[in-house]
């Protein structure tokens, strides 16, 4: 009963200069609704990702090559790996191995008459690359070995949303494409898979690897060669058995730093975790200046309040309340201020996470989860609490006989 009676003191005391609380309250609101924000796309964002990784397999390792470094300083990726990495692998560890698809990726326009796709995603690979990803025509057929393996072979297929653009209702198999400014015929159309690791699967054209290095990149190097290996249980043995081939093969001399890396699911994990972490710091780091400039207002309405009520506070003194009551009651006018806040803001950051995910619809979607909502709540508490605090304090500390003469 004490404390309903300190809340409703407290209400009927913000109520009486309510504009000024209302002032203070939005300060916390917009902290909170910028905590709530951030929180709800950083975790919806970690969310997508890790769901990418885990749609990818257990059992691949990716090998890419390494930073090119002049004078010191990074200027892109080494080019080192190449087609015969592909096939000593194959040649080595061919009972390890379930599949094993050298990638080269780039991106270009794809037309068809006048009709025109104008950023789709180029990968030339091999037609184990659909098996790893169980990635299936829709329409014709994907590549065979013999067209991968094929200098010449001008075929491509075709994702779900470049088929659709380019064709609409017309079977785009057996018809031509420009891909650049390079023509090449239609085996296949793959069906509707959205985001294939960090790729829009649906937005991408797919060519042999043999003909697409020779004819369409012009270049012997590969972006990435991934693996798939026969059994997960040993994945690390082979990453490992992986490592020591390549390193002959590239003759790097004991000592000498790898010209590639080979990694698998877990450790392209931790380090995306490693990288949110540090979105998470800048992100937070930029709500909470909302929130200590919500803070700061906060304790300076509060202290206005202590100087104006004075004499009131010198009267509850003398009719017999303690210094602890007089801090309760200062810190409970505080509180809430920023419980307020914090509810507003929460229901703010929410309509925002909610008019984001109808913006970016494709990407990934926000997440509030209970997590977001608890941190907001205790973010609201601890700036009301904190902020109320020095105010408070020296309210209690006020001294009664002065406090009476205070005019």
């Amino acid at each position: 009963m004490f404390y309903l009676r300190l809340a409703w003191t407290a209400l009927r005391s913000l109520d009486a200069h309510f504009l000024r609380s209302l002032l203070a309250t939005l300060g916390v609101l917009i902290g909170v609704a910028s905590v709530v924000a951030c929180m709800s796309i950083l975790e919806g964002f970690s969310d997508d990702i890790a769901r990418r990784f885990r749609s990818l397999g257990s059992n691949l390792l990716y090998i890419q090559p390494e930073a090119a470094f002049v004078e010191g300083r990074p200027v892109g990726v080494a080019q080192t790996l190449t087609m015969e990495d592909v096939r000593a692998l194959r040649r080595e560890l061919g009972t390890e191995l379930d599949t094993i698809a050298p990638e080269c990726v780039g991106g270009t326009s794809v037309k068809y008459l006048q009709n025109s796709f104008p950023m789709a995603t180029v990968i030339a690979t091999s037609e184990e690359y659909f098996t790893m990803h169980a990635f299936e025509a829709q329409h014709g057929q994907v590549f065979t070995r013999l067209q991968a393996e094929d200098e010449g072979a001008a075929v491509v297929c075709l994702g779900a949303k470049i088929a659709d653009k380019l064709f609409g209702g017309m079977d785009p198999v057996g018809q031509t494409v420009k891909v650049g400014d390079k023509a090449y015929r239609v085996v296949g159309v793959m069906e509707k898979k959205g985001s294939l690791g960090f790729l829009d699967a649906d937005e991408t054209v797919y060519m042999p690897i043999e003909a697409g290095l020779k004819r369409y990149f012009n270049r012997k190097w590969l972006n990435r060669i991934t693996v798939g290996v026969a059994d997960p249980t040993h994945i690390d043995e082979t990453q490992a058995r992986i490592k020591r081939l390549l390193r002959g093969t590239h003759r790097i001399r004991p000592g000498e730093p790898d010209d590639f890396r080979v990694y698998n699911q877990e450790e392209s994990l931790q380090n995306f975790n490693q990288l949110m972490l540090i979105y998470k710091i800048v992100f937070y780091s930029i709500a909470g200046i909302s929130l200590v400039v919500g803070g700061i207002g906060i304790m300076n309405i509060m202290l206005v309040s202590v100087t104006e009520r004075t004499r009131e506070i010198g009267v509850r003194m003398a009719v017999g309340a303690r210094r602890g009551d007089i801090l309760l009651q200062f810190l409970v006018e505080a509180l809430i201020i920023s419980l307020l806040g914090g509810g507003f803001g929460l229901l703010l950051g929410g309509m925002f996470a909610d008019l984001l995910n109808k913006i970016v619809v494709g990407f990934f979607r926000t997440q509030i989860t209970t997590v977001v909502m608890a941190t907001a709540v205790a973010t609201a508490t601890a700036v009301g609490v904190l902020s109320g605090l020095y105010p408070a304090v020296k309210a209690s500390r006020l001294d009664p006989v002065e406090a009476l003469r205070y005019e």
